[in-house]
């Protein structure tokens, strides 16, 4: 999922979302929820392998075949692609709905059969402390997978008497799920099993400070529904974002030439350790990279540099890993960040083979 701009600026059916429970409700266990909801949630795949694919989550509002993401998952899109829980494909022939200041949109689908839909709840009850659950397809790798926490706070973002604030004002569900790229135009559900988030932007700075838009603002775009063709939507909401994602400056491999000296203080069993973590990290981030989403190759590169750099098992690789970083954040595009970390995990496996170590480290 795309770190976003904190005000997202980038950024009726009787199963639809107005439906009411039958009888009481009855609080879920994380398990209850999933077994309830996991087929009525969607993978999202737009774009193209020209103009790079971009992997989300959504999930369905209506039998008919109405579902909710995030705008930003489709955006600038005119092939936009759905799969079920149980692999049917289907695409996408009409947007339904967009609110931009929200980051919100709503697909359309023509299933061959009824489908299984969420229930809407009531966002606005939502306070710190409540448990939730999220689901989502992280990185595009892990689908469906399930991630639960606690609402941290309702955080007032802007009213609508600020410019680019949408009517109505905006709030966001902050929440201490974890989410990642992926992750995003998923549902975030309250102990009831009812869909009260879409989850969407995360702070990569912090630990477990994410958001999710408030399910309320859905209602509105449910309750009233347009027709956009996919043409039209591709043109109006395509934005520099949406250029081919491996454009850019050419890149110059730099890869390390580091002294044997290096790995003095690591015994063998650590350097092992340390290239199985690097060749953990190549199989995630590389066929993210290959697949366009250059900035989830980059996180999942950094994410394991940076755990190496603060808790290395010998001075040399904290250092190597410190250096690896350092020459990232000088650097502009995340394509250029995600070959500088390429170029420190070659550089520690060049030298793990000078030491006679023979880790099973994989290419790309």
């Amino acid at each position: 999922m795309r770190s976003l701009p904190l005000l997202l600026v980038v950024l009726a059916s009787s199963c639809g979302p107005s439906a009411k429970p039958n009888g009481p409700r009855m609080r879920m266990t994380a398990k209850d929820i999933v077994q309830q909801s996991t087929d009525a949630i969607v993978r999202i795949e737009a774009g193209d392998e020209k103009n790079g694919e971009k992997i989300g989550t959504g999930f369905i509002l209506d039998k008919s075949g109405l579902i909710a993401t995030n705008l930003h998952v489709v955006a600038g899109s005119a092939s936009i692609k759905i799969k079920l829980h149980d692999g049917t494909p289907y695409q996408v022939f009409q947007i339904a709905g967009i609110d931009p200041g929200r980051d919100l949109a709503v697909l359309r689908i023509k299933p061959l059969k009824p489908l299984q839909t969420v229930r809407l709840g009531d966002s606005e009850q939502m306070t710190a402390g409540d448990q939730i659950v999220a689901i989502g397809n992280p990185l595009g790798v892990f689908d469906y997978s399930v991630s639960s926490g606690l609402i941290s706070q309702v955080r007032p973002v802007c009213d609508s008497t600020e410019d680019r604030c949408p009517p109505g004002g905006l709030k966001l569900l902050q929440i201490s799920a974890p989410i990642s790229q992926g992750s995003s135009g998923g549902p975030l559900f309250n102990q009831f099993g009812e869909v009260v988030g879409i989850t969407t932007l995360i702070v990569a700075q912090g630990q477990a400070i994410n958001f999710a838009v408030p399910g309320n603002y859905l209602k509105a775009l449910v309750a009233q529904p347009i027709a956009i063709a996919m043409d039209k939507f591709a043109e109006d909401t395509r934005s520099p974002e949406d250029a081919p994602r491996d454009s850019g400056p050419a890149i110059s491999r730099a890869v390390p030439n580091h002294p044997v000296e290096l790995l003095a203080g690591c015994s063998d069993a650590q350097v092992i350790d340390v290239v199985e973590s690097i060749s953990d990290a190549i199989d995630i981030g590389a066929p993210l990279y290959n697949r366009g989403d250059i900035e989830a190759c980059f996180r999942i590169y950094e994410g394991t540099s940076s755990k190496l750099e603060r808790d290395p098992p010998c001075k040399g690789v904290g250092k190597a890993f410190g250096d690896g970083l350092l020459r990232a954040s000088t650097l502009t595009s995340y394509k250029e960040k995600a070959w500088a970390l390429r170029d420190t995990f070659d550089g520690l496996v060049k030298v793990a083979q000078l030491r006679g170590v023979k880790p099973n480290a994989k290419k790309p």
